[in-house]
């Protein structure tokens, strides 16, 4: 059985980099909204309190925490994008999955923000040019400056495998 943490893998960033990789990427970043919204479609409020996994978040959790990490994301490709290799701020995203707007916003309206920033990010990524790409950010808590082609694969990466835990709950639970 896979790993319930991981359901499409840990994030590994083998190979070059190069362009096509990078709009495949892109491509993710793109169709990442509609795919988590495909995943939570028809989930009842006692499904959404569902954790994905024994000790991990619920449905609710996870979904608020995708648009909560890509707006970071996001900030932090405009802060390399304009200035030299900036510190970025990290958050503690456990501590934010349980504030109360985790709890009290409703499905539609983070999903409506992951499409709206998504449109955003896409239209930065794909006006991007090859220096733009090896720009950096300094990470405080890893030590050490993220190029943002990089980011990029991660942040590809993580919209996947959130949406992954939804559905491979679905099908644990026979969630239709």
């Amino acid at each position: 059985m896979t790993d319930p943490r991981y359901p499409v893998g840990p994030f590994a960033l083998e190979g070059d980099i190069t362009p096509e990789r990078r709009e495949g990427w892109i491509t993710e970043i793109t169709e990442a909204p509609a795919q988590l919204r495909a995943a939570i479609h028809g989930l009842t409020e006692a499904q959404f309190d569902t954790p994905y996994r024994e000790g991990g978040w619920t449905v609710r959790q996870v979904l608020h925490h995708v648009p909560d990490s890509h707006l970071n994301a996001y900030v932090r490709f405009k802060l390399a994008l304009t200035e030299e290799n900036p510190t970025i701020k990290p958050y503690e995203e456990g501590r934010w999955a349980e504030l109360p707007d985790t709890m009290a916003t409703q499905a539609g309206v983070s999903l409506m923000l992951l499409e709206a920033l998504h449109r955003r990010w896409v239209i930065l990524l794909r006006a991007m040019t090859e220096p733009d790409w090896a720009r950096t950010f300094y990470h405080p808590e890893q030590k050490k400056a993220q190029r943002l082609d990089r980011v990029l694969a991660l942040y590809a990466w993580h919209g996947r495998h959130h949406v992954a835990h939804i559905a491979a709950l679905r099908e644990r639970m026979g969630w239709r």
